[in-house]
Order: structure tokens, then sequence, then C-alpha cells
């Protein structure tokens, strides 16, 4: 998925709940990024790449959830079409990164013009 694309994705499920009805290629965006973190493995990989230092992390440096090296390939690779992550081949590592886009947009998603009342 190229990151134009990718970026997207993230702006597709911006608006808010409690702002509108979702629209059918909202709502489809907007599962499948949730269905992906729905599995534990994933909602920790993606986790440990968003909260890792520089916003980006070696999968050198993630790989140790509890699966197997394919497993963890597997889970990455479903992140990645979900458009929650973005790579890059570096030698022979892969980086991993989220697009603080796609953390906005989540956010908005679920919290919206309420995030004002919370503060």
């Amino acid at each position: 998925m190229c990151q134009h694309r990718y970026i997207s994705n993230a702006e597709v499920c911006c608006s808010p709940v409690t702002e509108r009805p979702m629209s059918a290629g909202e709502a489809e965006t907007a599962a499948r990024m949730f269905k992906a973190l729905g599995d534990p493995v994933r909602l920790r990989l993606f986790s440990a790449v968003a909260s890792h230092e520089g916003g980006e992390a070696c999968v050198c440096d993630i790989s140790d959830v509890g699966v197997s090296q394919p497993t963890v390939s597997h889970h990455l690779k479903k992140l990645k079409e979900a458009g929650l992550l973005t790579s890059e081949r570096r030698g022979t590592w892969v980086y991993y990164r989220v697009e603080p886009a796609v953390l906005a947009a989540m956010g908005r998603l679920l919290v919206g013009s309420s995030a004002a009342a919370l503060t």
C-alpha cells in the first residue's frame, strides 16, 4: 500500500461517531482498522511501534511478543494491510512506523468533539 493511499485511509474515518452516521466506506475503513487491532498480538505490536523512540521500530526490536517470527511477520502484514503501519526495508531489517494521521484519525473517530469535555 503506498503512503498516499495510507494517509487517505486515515482521513476517510476521521469524522467522530457522535457527529453524524458513518457512510458505508467510512465504516468499512474503520472496521478494517479495529478488526486488525482486535487481536492481542497485533495490538501489542502496534503499541510497540507507536511507543518506540523516534516513532519507528525495527522488527528486531518488537518481535518479543510470545509468538514465532513467522507469526510476527503475519501480524505485521495484517496491520499494514489495514492501513495502520507503514514499513521501510533498510538492509536486512524492516522498520515500521505508525503515521501520526492514523492515531489522530482513530482518536477523532472515537472521542471526537467530546475530547474537549474530558480535559
